[in-house]
């Protein structure tokens, strides 16, 4: 049966601080994220299927994404692991509620869809595979990983 390939797009709001950075990026700052999620297999073939034609149902894709990406990172601060709690404290001084979320890498989309990709392919159901990812951080500016690039 032939491949094809679907994609889901997300939004979500999160902020982010580079450690160590020589430029504007090393202060708190934050950016309305676009994710699009592309997967591609074979469309299911069993007629007795209630998901008969569908590669995934984008529902079930959906709840993937949300239930890895989406609702751990909404509104959060995501922040490297390097970045000492005294210095995140420090630049959020009066700020309250915080959602912290901190990560063993350098918070750039490069590295943000390295980590998504890591988080959606196990999830996924059999026959199904991660094709692509694309983070927009800006209007104009993004990161793409594609699993041909990663094999």
């Amino acid at each position: 049966m032939k491949k094809i390939r679907i994609t889901k797009e997300f939004k979500f709001e999160m902020a982010h601080a580079l450690h160590g950075h020589d430029g504007l990026c090393k202060h708190i700052h934050g950016h309305s994220y676009k994710l699009f999620v592309t997967v591609i297999g074979s469309p299911i073939s069993d007629i007795y299927s209630p998901k008969y034609g569908m590669l995934i149902d984008f529902s079930d894709l959906k709840r993937i994404v949300k239930d890895e990406i989406v609702d751990k990172l909404d509104h959060a601060l995501m922040v490297n692991s390097l970045t000492s709690q005294k210095d995140i404290e420090g630049a959020l001084t009066g700020v309250l509620p915080l959602r912290i979320v901190s990560v063993p890498y350098q918070t750039t989309c490069e590295n943000m869809v390295v980590d998504f990709a890591d988080r959606i392919k196990p999830e996924l159901p059999k026959g199904v595979s991660l094709h692509s990812i694309k983070l927009h951080e800006t209007a104009t500016s993004y990161a793409e990983w594609f699993a041909s690039d990663n094999e």
